[in-house]
């Protein structure tokens, strides 16, 4: 199985299970500050190419530094740390939760599932989490797949 293929079967599990207007994969690269998209279901809008730094701000640290779930179900909630939320609301999303995926304690990349304002509920969030952490070891193994792509 691809990552693609692993990444796509969670989209549609996840879709299935809660919704999920807007989902990407993030993989991160620890040591060279680098975070990549590697799945995208709006392809024209969040292409999967490229890399970018990783940020330094509390969203950082809460996902990363902590790996702990970030859900805010307005854009307010989640503007300061998404320089993109502009196009993220012209894509009909004002909420985001962003899952992190860890092995060895370290967050080695994030689901970050987007929707209408108010969709992230605390039983949405644990199906959410739940689906991930079943697919633990199909992500960690599409995540070692992934080859980061230079450029932004």
């Amino acid at each position: 199985m691809t990552p693609d293929d692993t990444f796509a079967a969670l989209h549609r599990a996840a879709s299935a299970e809660c919704g999920a207007h807007l989902f990407t994969i993030t993989v991160l690269d620890r040591r060279a500050g680098l975070a990549s998209r590697a799945y995208s279901s709006h392809p024209t809008d969040y292409p999967v190419t490229g890399t970018k730094p990783m940020g330094n701000n509390a969203w950082t640290e809460q996902v990363i530094g902590r790996g702990e779930t970030f859900v805010a179900n307005e854009t307010a909630g989640f503007s300061p740390y998404f320089f993109d939320h502009a196009l993220i609301n012209d894509l009909g999303c004002e909420a985001a939760m962003n899952i992190p995926v860890l092995q060895d304690n370290k967050v080695v990349g994030t689901v970050n599932i987007l929707d209408v304002a108010g969709h992230f509920t605390p039983e949405r969030v644990t199906a959410l989490e739940q689906l991930v952490s079943e697919r633990w070891g199909d992500l960690l193994h599409a995540f070692a797949a992934v080859t980061l792509k230079e450029g932004s």
